[in-house]
């Protein structure tokens, strides 16, 4: 979600500079086109890698990465208060994302109220729709499973994001629809933001570009992973 707009599936070309761009001088608010192009071309490049190295685990090594990250996530929303009646929203995995589904049933089981995210209008904010096992799921946006339009709509006091690559400042870099960066722009009050991520998927930096937010949490196979202090 967060980046350029390519659509998942959809790769360019590899970075021609993006190897001269060095974190000691990136400016995160400038707006120079040509570096925002350069970062966009380094930033489709990595997807790549990214996405590759989370294939290269294999449908087994992804099953343990996903149980070992559930755990983990599972502690911290009980550290941040979710309980009965606080809305989480989840998501429903695709290529190769960690499957937290089973942990979300045990959620909606203890009384935590489940939503996804759902794409109403393109290059709009998401909107989020209730969710239960026994949900018959509909194709949404890019064939991804959603609730039905008559779900019940809801606002999130906690967000999951899965990340195809982060850094330390919990930036994250996604496929680069922008979706959810332009959701958590939207949201007010902001819901705490949890980023799932590969711990092998840590970057130096995604070279954070004016419309990218962060997020306050990284949570990864080995616990919490990035963490931010302070929320703007």
């Amino acid at each position: 979600m967060s980046g350029q707009s390519d659509r998942p599936g959809r790769f360019a070309s590899p970075p021609c500079m993006a190897g001269e761009v060095a974190p000691d001088y990136f400016d995160p608010l400038g707006t120079d086109p040509e570096q925002a192009r350069d970062v966009a071309r380094w930033r489709r490049a990595e997807r790549i890698r990214l996405a590759g190295l989370r294939e290269g685990l294999g449908q087994t090594g992804r099953a343990q990465v996903s149980v070992e990250i559930s755990a983990h996530l599972a502690g911290v929303l009980a550290a941040r208060g979710a309980g009965q009646g606080t809305v989480v929203s989840g998501y429903w995995p695709i290529r190769g994302e960690p499957d937290l589904r089973p942990l979300l049933g045990e959620l909606h089981r203890a009384g935590v109220t489940i939503a996804l995210p759902v794409v109403e209008t393109r290059a709009a904010p998401l909107v989020f729709r209730r969710w239960t096992p026994e949900t018959r799921m509909i194709r949404g946006d890019w064939n991804i499973p959603v609730p039905p339009p008559g779900a019940e709509v809801l606002v999130p006091d906690m967000t999951l994001a899965p990340c195809l690559g982060w850094d330390g400042g919990c930036y994250r870099l996604g496929w680069g629809g922008g979706y959810f960066d332009r959701t958590l722009a939207a949201l007010s009050p902001r819901p705490l933001a949890i980023g799932i991520a590969l711990a092998a998927a840590r970057l130096s930096t995604i070279f954070p570009q004016p419309h990218d937010i962060p997020l306050d949490v990284i949570v990864t196979e080995g616990g919490i992973a990035a963490e931010r202090t302070a929320r703007s």
